[in-house]
């Protein structure tokens, strides 16, 4: 077991706090938190060790859980690394690419492992359908969430469409070639609803819509490819895959026959992937213990958490200057 310590007692610190002490590949030595009455108060609810010093709980433990507020995830890793301890960092990596990039020359430097908390990566309805997700050529992505005034101290594409842009990226085998954006502000002084289009170096075309202000909670996507729609729903955690083959000489009666103008003939077939529930975000965490034990690649790795941020900070530096206030 790996001995590991959270920073960062929030609502998902919590979270994260009671999957490690279930966990069976990590012992949870402790927490800390910048704000000692609510460390102290988690603890006392909770039972966790709390330590009052960041430096005495990186100095116990092997593995640095971080899930404070974006600002801080650079100094927070920086002095985990420094001290030879593998991170796990909440996304978005770090605030700034600049500092994104430091981590991982730190990391190299020292030796160290880290992931990033793109969470939807475990998301079992993902899962089941990644591997036929082969060269798409058009995505399109909706992620709506109600109003919560946390997390609005940040633009809802860093909140939110960060997550989509991951997983997009992680299908999508080519470079970002331009981005057009836009954004609106209703409620927050950052925009709370934005879309992008991003046109890969291929040919594939991503849309993305995110929103924290909808009436209705959503997060769908769905991936255009050659003879072949695939929707995921990450809210339902459900899948459906359209396909489409060679028809048959002799249809069956009740056979989805297709012809195009060249007067080729398609049969469509519906597949269901089987969706195997699970707990995403202690998957993550243990599949990050697997890598630091089996000496591999983590599942999300630094590099590639700098690479969503990127992109993320492309599309609100693409809409910054077009975006409205109502």
């Amino acid at each position: 077991m790996l001995k590991v310590g959270v920073l960062g007692a929030g609502h998902l610190g919590k979270i994260h706090l009671r999957l490690l002490d279930e966990s069976k590949k990590y012992e949870l030595v402790g927490f800390y938190d910048a704000d000692s009455i609510n460390g102290k108060k988690v603890s006392a609810e909770f039972g966790y060790p709390y330590f009052d010093n960041i430096n005495t709980l990186i100095d116990a433990v092997e593995v640095v859980d971080i899930v404070t507020p974006t600002l801080s995830h650079f100094d927070c890793a920086k002095k985990a690394i420094q001290k030879g301890r593998h991170i796990f960092i909440e996304k978005p990596i770090t605030n700034t690419l600049e500092e994104a990039e430091e981590l991982q020359h730190l990391a190299a430097e020292f030796g160290v492992k880290g992931q990033v908390g793109h969470v939807e990566r475990f998301n079992p309805a993902f899962s089941s359908v990644k591997h036929q997700i082969k060269n798409p050529m058009f995505i399109e992505t909706h992620r709506l969430a109600e109003f919560n005034p946390r997390g609005t101290d940040v633009p809802v594409v860093l909140d939110l469409m960060i997550h989509d842009i991951d997983a997009i990226l992680s299908v999508v085998d080519s470079k970002v070639k331009q981005i057009n954006a836009s954004g609106v502000s209703v409620i927050s002084k950052s925009p709370d609803i934005a879309n992008a289009r991003i046109e890969f170096e291929n040919g594939c075309v991503a849309n993305l819509t995110a929103s924290r202000i909808s009436l209705k909670n959503m997060r769908k996507s769905r991936f255009f490819q050659k003879d072949a729609y695939i929707s995921v729903d990450f809210l339902e955690k459900k899948v459906e895959v359209v396909k489409m083959k060679d028809a048959p000489e002799v249809a069956g009666d009740f056979d989805m026959i297709l012809q195009n103008a060249e007067g080729e003939k398609k049969q469509i077939y519906f597949e269901n992937p089987e969706v195997h529930q699970n707990n995403a975000i202690l998957d993550e965490l243990e599949t990050f213990a697997d890598a630091i034990i089996n000496n591999s690649e983590p599942v999300v790795t630094l590099e590639q958490g700098s690479n969503a941020l990127k992109v993320a900070l492309e599309v609100i530096s693409s809409f910054n200057n077009k975006t409205e206030v109502i």
